[in-house]
């Protein structure tokens, strides 16, 4: 015989006593939801590795396209004026390669990472730039706003961040072999621009020489 579960004169399910077993699994089953309302270490690494891969293969992608198998400009042609790929107004080589790697990076998150965790990450969230007293807010304000290449957080609130990063390809020379900057100035200048949105840890650059650095 299947036992029914009793309902109260005005339709709510009035749940039964459970003890024991039963209790014990509903408890586990509580942690781990709770557990997955952020991301746990095993996906933030895997998370982490694809972000990684991606900046790599979208450095040597961009190279490759724009000047051959191989090949990556040199610091003259990092500082030569081109139009920039979207505002097509003059800018500097460097920046303009900048742009197109960051757009194919995301493409290469989107292929990895899209369909395993849809809910915990967005790209190029934009918030307040003050908080709120519950926190970062989203906004669609431009100014005064602040927008990370790739936010992890609560499942489908991304206003409750849980780790901040942001890409970065160095064109010329000295940048690439030292991507965090004399003295970290990179690095810290990326972590004291995103330190409002808060997180478990300070906002990480994922450069392809380096994966990620804090």
């Amino acid at each position: 015989m299947v036992a029914c579960t009793p309902v109260g004169a005005s339709g709510e399910i009035i749940a039964p006593t459970v003890t024991g077993g039963v209790v014990r699994a509903v408890e586990a089953m509580e942690a781990l939801l709770t557990l997955k309302e952020f991301l746990d270490a095993a996906d933030v690494a895997r998370v982490e590795e694809v972000l990684v891969k991606c900046a790599k293969e979208a450095d040597s992608k961009i190279n490759k396209q724009e000047y051959g198998e191989g090949k990556y400009p040199d610091d003259a042609e990092c500082d030569r004026v081109v139009r920039h790929p979207v505002t097509k107004k003059a800018t500097k080589q460097a920046i303009a390669l900048g742009v197109m790697k960051h757009e194919a990076a995301f493409a290469c998150v989107e292929r990895e990472l899209g369909d395993r965790f849809p809910d915990h990450l967005s790209r190029e969230p934009r918030y307040g730039k003050t908080p709120s007293a519950d926190g970062p807010s989203l906004t669609s304000r431009k100014q005064d706003s602040l927008v990370p290449d790739i936010v992890l957080h609560l499942v489908s609130n991304a206003n409750k961040v849980q780790f901040v990063y942001d890409f970065y390809f160095p064109c010329k020379l000295a940048n690439k072999s030292n991507p965090r900057g004399t003295d970290d100035m990179v690095v810290r200048g990326k972590q004291e621009k995103y330190e409002s949105l808060g997180g478990e840890k300070k906002t990480a650059l994922v450069t392809p020489q380096l994966g990620i650095s804090r």
